[in-house]
């Protein structure tokens, strides 16, 4: 305190200056308006300037919350989507919905690309209701297909499995085939078993073909990349470069079809 004290005893002119120069500039903004109008203008943008960062920071540490709602968001509009009779048709009509299938979103936890055959783990389990052969799909298409889970997590065949075995189909067409994976780049995986008689092109789409138990038809796969007919000159071996980014995942969505108990105790009376 004493320190103080001495401080100002000692700078008390230069003290008594600074107080009587802030009197002088308040007077003179109050008395004039171009002053008073600059000065409320540099305060404003000062204090623009600390709401906008604190705003900033603000969001940012609400990110993973707002992300979670995207995410439930993005799963009640496929739920619809993929609940009509047609689901490429982008008009939503409730009085089609047949509620067939139900759609569960997930985070990846970990996820591996660069072996042959690459599993993914996601937070989601038993107690979520996820179970053996449920597909998983994100925003930019198929994933892979529910291997193994216990109560809180699962693992997943990611399609980079050369394992991995999914009925595809050309958008353009009703010509499906088999979709699976060489076991060489993340970034492709193959076709085959399409009639040399399909148009094919560069840039054509690929979906899933709905001919089985695990996926709708829709799900976005990629894009032709190339194609060539195979060694008996019947059908064409086609390169898919895929929508998704296989080596940057986080969220999906598990896709269960409430009528695969039925479809499958047919398929094995059948058999």
């Amino acid at each position: 305190m004493q320190q103080i004290v001495n401080f100002i005893l000692k700078n008390k002119a230069f003290l008594f200056f600074l107080l009587l120069f802030g009197i002088a500039i308040g007077l003179t903004i109050q008395s004039h308006n171009y002053h008073k109008s600059k000065f409320i203008n540099s305060a404003n943008s000062i204090t623009g300037g600390v709401y906008n960062t604190s705003n900033s920071v603000t969001s940012y540490f609400g990110l993973k919350e707002e992300n979670e709602k995207l995410q439930k968001e993005n799963t009640y509009l496929k739920s619809l989507l993929y609940n009509q009779q047609d689901p490429t048709n982008t008009f939503v009509d409730t009085t089609l919905f047949q509620k067939k299938y139900k759609f569960t979103s997930a985070k990846i936890i970990k996820n591996s690309y660069n072996l042959q055959n690459n599993y993914l783990t996601i937070n989601k389990g038993v107690n979520d209701s996820i179970k053996q052969d449920l597909g998983v799909v994100s925003t930019n298409g198929i994933i892979g297909i529910v291997d193994n889970t216990n109560s809180s997590y699962a693992t997943v065949i990611s399609i980079l499995n050369t394992t991995n075995k999914i009925s595809g189909q050309l958008k353009n067409s009703n010509h499906f085939g088999t979709l699976s994976w060489n076991g060489q780049s993340p970034d492709y995986i193959q076709l085959t078993d399409i009639q040399k008689n399909a148009v094919v092109s560069k840039g054509d789409t690929i979906i899933t073909s709905g001919r089985s138990a695990i996926f709708p038809k829709g799900i976005l796969v990629g894009a032709i990349e190339d194609h060539q007919l195979d060694a008996t000159k019947n059908y064409f071996e086609i390169n898919i470069k895929l929508f998704n980014d296989m080596t940057n995942l986080e969220h999906v969505n598990i896709i269960e079809n409430k009528d695969k108990p039925l479809i499958d105790d047919l398929l094995n009376t059948n058999e």
